[in-house]
């Protein structure tokens, strides 16, 4: 009934499908047929789309913090031109004449 070819049992078709304790629509098993490529090119699209829109609100957030810190700086810096410079009063150096 099952020949070998030296390696591994080889089972003829007709054993599969005349399976006796097998009631008779399911002697027959077809798989599915694969989706149509449509699908998964309008996954692929749409997966794009919702990357290409975090990409810009992370991007938008990122440009708002850039722009907060930026002015944060800027006044820090208008208020230490103003200060009394004191570390240069201690690194002035005496010169000689």
């Amino acid at each position: 009934m099952l020949e070998t070819n030296g390696k591994l049992p080889t089972v003829p078709p007709a054993f599969i499908y005349s399976y006796s304790g097998m009631p008779e629509k399911f002697q027959f098993i077809v798989p599915a047929p694969p989706p149509p490529a449509d699908i998964f090119a309008t996954y692929q699209l749409a997966h794009e789309f919702h990357r290409e829109a975090q990409y810009r609100q992370e991007h938008e957030r990122y440009c708002e913090w850039y722009r907060v810190t930026a002015e944060r700086h800027k006044q820090e810096l208008q208020k230490m031109q103003g200060d009394i410079n004191l570390f240069g009063w201690f690194c002035r150096r005496k010169s000689v004449s």
